[in-house]
């Protein structure tokens, strides 16, 4: 028998066990990490087990000592047979300011993949947005600022927080980008980066280093009235930086990182979008339900999740109400440049 695991990218791999001791060979093989005198190591990384033992008498791996001793939040489905991995919360302290940017190696919607390392050197914008967000008609003023603004040093790169590529694709096609657009169906990018609503943006210098950590940025102003954000103020603020090298002011916008609750949201939503796309259907409301409890002013989770569930993300009861309560709440989570 197998499980399936989800590791922290969000891949899919078969590993060989009952739940949920697995082959520590298989176990390895799927995340790198192996088990050694010295704890359980990946390259040149070890950690210490301190006393914890995640090894069993015949040498398989205890998952949930394994996941605890790591500090990955896990998502379990017994019936199913499949966990899924999120990073530890402190894996998204890569959007502070100064700290070094995570890399991303993504699909386009044709399956092409596409680095964002492979943009060092230069000036970079991370730009996020989703199908289920107005900024998805914003993808062609984003190309108006990558033509202004290329030639002077600057890359911008597009990721699309969604469920498929298929949702992304009509929204690219008619922004006709002249920049990578991917499609991040793990939400890699959101744990990385701290991500916790769209459309947000992150600067990265010539040598690898944030400069301006997750602000929300819309593209245009078509959405004003929601937004409340003038999308004038990030782009004249970009455009000094670009030309003049004058740095943004961050004093307002500290570096987001994810907390437990937030991380293992991801890791129920991912589990969930699994088991949906086998055709689980009401075990996979059960943990996307999950995800919204743990993590309920997360939009890259609650209204992801109102789209995986097939219901109307803009004009629905559910979105309404969810906005209703968000917008009373203070908006938490939607924070603009200072």
């Amino acid at each position: 028998m197998a499980i399936a695991l989800l590791d922290e990218d969000g891949g899919s791999h078969e590993v060989a066990g009952e739940p949920w001791t697995v082959a520590a060979a298989d176990l390895s093989v799927a995340t790198g990490w192996t088990l050694k005198p010295d704890g359980l190591c990946r390259g040149e990384v070890c950690v210490p087990l301190q006393g914890r033992t995640v090894a069993t008498a015949d040498q398989a791996i205890d998952l949930v000592a394994w996941a605890s001793a790591l500090g990955y939040p896990m998502a379990i489905d017994d019936e199913h047979r499949v966990a899924a991995l999120a990073p530890p919360p402190h894996a998204s302290s890569g959007a502070e300011v100064g700290a070094d940017a995570p890399d991303l190696e993504l699909p386009d919607v044709d399956g092409g993949l596409h680095s964002f390392s492979a943009l060092a050197g230069r000036k970079r914008v991370l730009v996020t947005w989703a199908s289920w967000c107005g900024c998805r008609h914003e993808l062609s003023a984003w190309r108006e600022l990558q033509d202004e603004l290329g030639p002077l040093g600057l890359s911008i790169f597009s990721v699309a927080l969604d469920n498929s590529p298929e949702d992304a694709r009509p929204w690219i096609e008619a922004g006709d980008p002249s920049y990578p657009v991917v499609v991040d169906t793990a939400h890699v990018t959101a744990e990385r980066y701290g991500i916790t609503n769209v459309p947000s943006t992150v600067w990265v210098d010539e040598a690898g280093r944030v400069v301006k950590p997750p602000t929300i940025s819309p593209g245009d102003d078509q959405f004003r009235d929601f937004t409340q954000v003038d999308a004038a103020k990030h782009h004249d603020a970009l455009r000094r930086w670009v030309r003049d090298g004058v740095l943004p002011d961050t004093t307002a916008t500290a570096g987001t990182t994810r907390t437990a609750d937030g991380q293992l949201a991801l890791a129920e939503q991912r589990l969930g979008a699994f088991l949906l796309g086998r055709g689980d259907v009401e075990a996979a409301r059960r943990h996307l339900d999950r995800a919204v409890e743990l993590a309920p002013w997360d939009w890259t989770v609650r209204r992801a999740n109102i789209a995986l569930r097939g219901d109307d993300p803009f004009l629905g009861e559910e979105f309404i109400a969810f906005w209703q309560d968000w917008d009373e709440a203070g908006r938490p989570g939607y924070q603009p440049m200072g």
